[in-house]
C-alpha cells in the first residue's frame, strides 16, 4: 500500500476507491494544492463504484467513477464559490451537502458518519480561513514581535524617567532642609526663647528664602505672623 493513501484509510474508506481516486488526483491538483481528506460513499447494497468527496486547501472535488471504473468524472467547487456546508446524519450513514453562492446545492449521501464529520470540520476550517483571510495570521505574526519590542522600549523609558526623577529628589529635599531644620532641628532655640534681635534676624532669613523661591508666600506669611507675635 502506498504511503500517500494510508492516511486516508483511518475511517473505513474503501482502499480500492481511495487508490483509484488518488491516482487520478495527481494529474488535476493545482500548484500548492494539498488533499486534506477523502470521504468514500458506502451504500447498504454492494457498491462497486462508490462516489468520493475530496477536500483540499483550494476546493471540494466530487469524484464519480464511470464506465466500470475505467474513467472518472470530476466536478470541483472552489472555496470562494461555497456559501455553507451541512451534515445530516441518518440511520444508514450521513448526507454531506454544501450550497454555492449561485444557490446551487450539492448532496452526496451514504457517507459514513465519522467521515462526514471529518469532511464537514475540514470544510468549516477552510471557509473560516477564507472569511478571516490567510494573511491575517501572517500579519499578526509579523506585528507581534514588534509590539513586544515596543512595549519593552516603553517600559525601559519609563524606568529611566523614574530613575532620573529619583536622582532629582534628594536635591529638592536639600533645599527644603533649611526651612524645616533651621527652625527646630540642630539644637536651635525655640522662637519663644529668642531675643528681639534674633527674631528680627530670623525674619530676614525667611525673607531671603522667599526671595530665592525656596519657600512659598503662604509659608513666609505664617512664619512672619509667628515671629511678630513674639516681638
Amino acid at each position: 500500500m502506498k504511503d500517500q493513501i494510508k492516511k486516508f484509510l483511518n475511517e473505513e474508506q474503501d482502499p480500492k476507491a481511495i487508490e483509484k481516486v488518488t491516482s487520478k488526483l495527481q494529474d488535476i491538483l493545482m500548484k500548492n494544492e494539498e488533499v486534506g481528506y477523502i470521504a468514500v460513499q458506502k451504500k447498504p447494497a454492494l457498491t462497486v463504484l462508490p462516489d468520493s468527496i475530496v477536500v483540499t486547501n483550494k476546493r471540494i472535488i466530487i469524484c464519480q467513477p464511470k464506465n466500470l471504473g475505467l474513467s472518472m468524472n470530476f466536478i470541483d467547487y472552489t472555496w470562494d464559490e461555497i456559501e455553507g456546508t451541512f451534515v445530516k446524519e441518518n440511520i444508514l450513514g450521513s448526507e454531506f451537502s454544501f450550497s454555492t453562492k449561485t444557490e446551487m446545492q450539492v448532496t452526496i449521501d451514504y457517507i459514513p458518519k465519522i467521515q462526514a464529520r471529518k469532511i464537514f470540520t475540514f470544510a468549516k476550517e477552510q471557509l473560516d480561513i477564507l472569511k478571516n483571510g490567510p494573511a491575517q495570521s501572517v500579519i499578526n505574526e509579523e506585528i507581534a514581535p514588534s509590539l513586544i519590542q515596543e512595549s519593552e522600549l516603553i517600559e525601559e523609558m519609563e524606568t529611566e524617567e523614574v530613575n532620573d526623577f529619583a536622582e532629582i529628589m534628594p536635591t529638592i529635599s536639600n533645599y527644603a532642609e533649611p526651612v524645616t531644620e533651621n527652625s527646630v532641628a540642630s539644637g536651635e532655640k525655640k522662637n519663644s526663647e529668642l531675643t528681639q534681635d534674633e527674631l528680627f534676624a530670623k525674619l530676614q532669613n525667611y525673607k531671603k528664602l522667599l526671595d530665592n523661591g525656596l519657600i512659598l508666600q503662604g509659608e513666609y506669611d505664617a512664619f512672619k505672623k509667628e515671629i511678630l507675635s513674639l516681638m
